[in-house]
């Protein structure tokens, strides 16, 4: 599982014209979900980005995670994280899970992002055609990818 976290001081997701899910000061989520995920990816990163400190105390410092901030999570799932672009420049999607597998493992991503912030995130729509628009903090930007825990 990757994903692809933006603090915000807002989001949102559109579809159709219509607006759809919002957030204030918080935190994007783009996960991308691939056939070899699991719940403990799920859980892995779901805690891994709620404990994230990258909002400013009082002395400016990214000290803070996403409680203690009182920030929101808009979680969107988003296939193309797995793009390859190793050959040609048409990117290869093949790692990416198939809606069989990554609707539930998208659904248990917000249900773990429930248990580890105390709050439900607002959400896009798995599959639909969004438009999402958002003003980076920082902008502070940061990947994450459940197979290679390096960070």
């Amino acid at each position: 599982m990757r994903l692809l976290i933006q603090r915000v001081t807002r989001a949102s997701v559109t579809i159709g014209g219509d607006l759809r899910s919002s957030i204030g000061r918080g935190l994007l989520i783009l996960a991308g979900i691939e056939e070899a995920d699991t719940q403990e990816d799920i859980d892995y990163l779901a805690g891994k980005a709620a404990r994230l400190r990258i909002f400013d105390d009082e002395a400016g410092v990214m000290n803070l995670d996403l409680k203690q901030a009182g920030g929101e999570v808009l979680a969107v799932s988003q296939f193309t994280l797995h793009a390859s672009t190793r050959k040609g420049n048409r990117p290869s999607y093949i790692r990416a899970a198939g809606e069989t597998v990554a609707r539930p493992l998208y659904e248990a991503f917000l249900a773990a992002l429930e248990r580890e912030t105390g709050r439900r995130p607002a959400a896009g729509v798995f599959g639909a055609d969004m438009q999402v628009e958002l003003v980076n903090d920082g902008p502070v930007t940061i990947w994450m990818d459940s197979k290679n825990r390096e960070y």
